[in-house]
């Protein structure tokens, strides 16, 4: 008897601990808790019912399912390069990034199995056919304008799927290796031209520079030439002001300018460069006279001749 009871209070116990576990389970099934930047899709019965926001929600236990939580925040995902032909028959590498947000919870979960496999593949393709209607160098200078056109097409595609693509990002696009050595010969062949334009530019400029100072230190002996001239031409003006003024205070005749030319032929034959000398008329005359002066002055006096014929004669 005592055992029966004994068994019975251990099943009374068991249901009990079952009850508070069945319970408990029922609370937490309808008492849920969303964190901030995350959604919740409720499905009652199977079908979709509600979409949770952050904070507390209650559910019918049993009833209502709750799907996996969305993250509402902007997203990166990174592929890995793809590679893809260009118009000139260029296969390139090109690695891409993707930002993107969920929109719409209840799209997102069900208008769409896997997103990221879908913007991926999306991507590729979409690369594909941007790529290969470009060559090699615009594909390489190009990058914002394919940017653009994968967001364009990606942004439309995605819409339906609860999701906006915020931007793409092409982060390399590697050609082939005999390619980029073509490249990279190509780049050091323009650095070489430009610095042997920027060499020739500089020499260039120095010779401008050197002969505009000759041009202006020529111009400036030329001036100081013309002015030391100018000074001695005065100079010699006035000299010979001061010496004509002279000559007319002592109210010279020609026989004194005669001689003064005299005294002045061994300073004239002096020039290396005189070959010829002019001898103007007016000094010609005023030697002449000069001349008939000395020789009047060096002949005896008509008395003393007539003196010495009488002594002879006596």
């Amino acid at each position: 008897m005592f055992s029966d009871i004994g068994s019975g209070a251990v099943v009374g116990l068991i249901i009990s601990l079952l009850v508070v576990v069945l319970v408990l389970v029922t609370l937490a099934k309808a008492v849920r808790i969303v964190p901030q930047a995350r959604a919740g899709i409720v499905e009652r019965l199977g079908r979709y019912n509600r979409t949770l926001v952050p904070g507390l929600s209650l559910l019918i236990p049993y009833i209502d399912r709750l799907k996996p939580l969305l993250d509402m925040r902007e997203q990166v995902v990174s592929f890995p390069p793809q590679p893809v032909i260009t118009e000139d028959n260029l296969v390139v590498n090109i690695d891409s990034v993707i930002y993107f947000q969920v929109t719409d919870p209840k799209a997102a979960m069900y208008e769409i199995a896997s997103p990221i496999t879908g913007i991926e593949q999306l991507t590729v393709t979409t690369l594909r056919n941007v790529i290969g209607g470009m060559d090699l160098e615009r594909t390489l200078t190009s990058r914002e304008e394919i940017n653009n056109a994968l967001r364009g097409v990606l942004d439309e595609a995605t819409g339906k799927w609860g999701i906006r693509v915020n931007r793409v990002e092409l982060k390399a696009v590697d050609p082939p290796a005999s390619v980029q050595e073509t490249m990279e010969k190509q780049m050091r062949a323009e650095r070489e031209k430009r610095a042997n334009i920027l060499t020739a530019e500089g020499l260039k400029q120095s010779q401008i520079l050197t002969a505009e100072g000759e041009r202006q230190s020529a111009i400036l002996r030329a001036e100081g030439d013309a002015q030391a001239r100018i000074l001695r031409a005065d100079g010699e003006a006035q000299a010979i002001q001061k010496v004509f003024d002279a000559i007319h205070a002592g109210d010279a005749d020609a026989q004194v300018l005669a001689y003064q030319y005299i005294q002045a032929l061994p300073s004239i034959a002096n020039g290396t460069s005189n070959k010829v000398w002019v001898i103007p008329a007016e000094l010609s005359t005023a030697m002449a006279n000069l001349g008939s002066a000395f020789s009047m002055n060096n002949r005896p006096p008509a008395g003393s001749h007539a003196a010495d014929a009488e002594g002879h004669s006596g």
